[in-house]
């Protein structure tokens, strides 16, 4: 892709600073109409080092309001960072619907830095690089302008550029011993950018290289293909409404293992109540030991709660957790999205409140609330529950590759189970707050969820991030059941790290 680039393209034109006011008011207008059809944009600037990254942003931002936009240095990740998947500090900063995140350099960062510093291969990146390809998919598919620019320029100009940079003492300290190791390396860096560009250029997320040698004629290109963009972007979003519904999408690398219907699970399983405190006792130690493990061996856990209404949730995770150190687990309970979880993609909340590693996180309610009460009550639209099983899929596996374990349990009741629950609650005073108005309309729609539910679990069942049915009319009988199923997992993956 670089090497057909055209370096020796310029701008000497004495209309130039004409042009470029042309074309600074066709953004500013472009960045009303995105804002007002609540479209985010990401603008990614990577490139050779001294190539202009910085200036080309004061120049593109000259044309932009700053209360709607905001940009990104990047640099290596934190120790804290690092705790987390490479790509959630990047999900963390995607903008708001009708907000513009210009990023200086960018999620590349992350793998061509050690790729060339440490002389890695690209190829061990390949896992990184889909994941990359699957991020900015999902974005653009749900409505976002993701718009790469590669600044590029030669060697030469490289050096000519850090020359001029140490001959001024206002400019002096930007240049590094690391820019002129990299100047040397220049080789080095052009070969994996070259394959990474072609690695992730797609025609929802295409690469636009840039010829930089000439400033003007850089800052010109930069404006006229984020114009282009920007009016793509916002024909889409107008044509959106008229989209044609698509099949549910499924990647085919991705496997789906067998999981019995609902309908086929037999709920007659229970424990007498001293088996259960005995077994209770027992599991509970087990799992304060091995969180103990995790932590040593920087292993997060991630536990998923669904289940019906009723069902038992709150007592089997409040069990799960009496076994653990209160200082490494966090149980987060979903509730319908807050407007700023609106603004961004349905899994964006998710993303920012993952567990460092060696910790745990336990999800009462998950994202698989995308695929049933968005899904069932109207609040997504056909097209984004269609293309939803693919990328909850892609989310876990992503999970499972930075080292977590993940289980999803369905926490399991027959419908006259959850009726005798329900009328307990609602003639009990302390239990009341528990039974809404909700509940019993949901009740109503028990076949239709129940279908619903069969086939987001046979969807999404993965040996990476599996589910497992727990049968919940006896509710002792599920917690120990559940604990199990953590137990068993934790040790697999122990025995998998010796």
């Amino acid at each position: 892709m670089l090497e057909t680039c055209d370096l020796t393209l310029n701008y000497e034109s004495e209309d130039f600073n004409k042009y470029l006011k042309t074309l600074q008011k066709r953004l500013n207008l472009l960045e009303q109409q995105v804002q007002a059809k609540k479209i985010p944009v990401l603008i990614v600037l990577e490139g050779f080092g001294a190539a202009g990254k910085g200036s080309t942003i004061s120049a593109l931002i000259a044309a932009l309001d700053p209360r709607y936009f905001k940009v990104y240095s990047t640099k290596p990740p934190t120790e804290d960072e690092r705790r987390f998947p490479f790509l959630q500090r990047f999900w963390a900063k995607t903008p708001e619907r009708g907000k513009i995140a210009i990023f200086d350099r960018s999620w590349y960062y992350d793998i061509y830095l050690p790729a060339i510093d440490k002389e890695h291969k690209l190829k061990k990146y390949a896992g990184k690089i889909r994941e990359i390809n699957v991020f900015e998919k999902q974005l653009y598919d749900d409505g976002a302008a993701v718009i790469k620019l590669f600044l590029h320029i030669s060697k030469a100009e490289q050096k000519k550029r850090f020359e001029t940079l140490e001959l001024s003492p206002d400019t002096r300290w930007r240049v590094t011993k690391e820019d002129w190791k990299h100047n040397k390396q220049y080789d080095r860096y052009y070969e994996t950018f070259d394959a990474l560009l072609n690695a992730t250029d797609s025609t929802y997320a295409p690469w636009h290289v840039i010829p930089s040698t000439n400033r003007r004629y850089a800052i010109v290109s930069v404006y006229e293909t984020v114009i282009a963009a920007l009016e793509q972007a916002i024909s889409r979003a107008d044509k959106a409404a008229d989209a044609p519904v698509l099949p549910i999408r499924k990647s085919d690398d991705i496997k789906l293992l067998p999981i019995p219907k609902l309908r086929d699970v037999d709920l007659n399983k229970s424990l007498q109540k001293e088996e259960y405190r005995i077994l209770l006792k027992q599991r509970q130690k087990k799992l304060f030991s091995l969180h103990n493990m995790l932590y040593k061996k920087k292993i997060p856990l991630i536990l998923a709660y669904e289940g019906w209404d009723a069902a038992g949730k709150g007592g089997n995770i409040k069990r799960m957790t009496s076994a653990l150190d209160p200082r490494g687990y966090e149980v987060i309970s979903i509730q319908a999205p807050t407007p700023l979880e609106k603004a961004h993609h349905h899994l964006w909340r998710f993303w920012t409140q993952l567990p460092k590693d060696g910790h745990i996180a336990i999800f009462d309610r998950t994202w698989y609330g995308r695929v049933m009460v968005e899904r069932f009550e109207g609040f997504c639209s056909e097209n984004d529950w269609h293309r939803a099983y693919d990328e909850l899929n892609q989310f876990e596996r992503s999970l499972y590759e930075w080292g977590a374990i993940i289980l999803k349990f369905w926490i399991h009741i027959d419908k006259d189970t959850q009726l005798a629950r329900f009328t307990e609650r609602q003639n009990t005073p302390e239990k009341q707050w528990k039974i809404t108005e909700e509940d019993w309309r949901n009740r109503e729609k028990w076949d239709l969820y129940e279908q619903g539910a069969d086939e987001m679990l046979s969807r999404t069942n993965t040996e990476y991030a599996p589910w497992v049915i727990v049968e919940s009319n006896d509710k002792q009988y599920a917690r120990i059941k559940a604990m199990d199923a953590v137990i068993e997992q934790i040790e697999k993956r122990l025995k998998e790290e010796k």
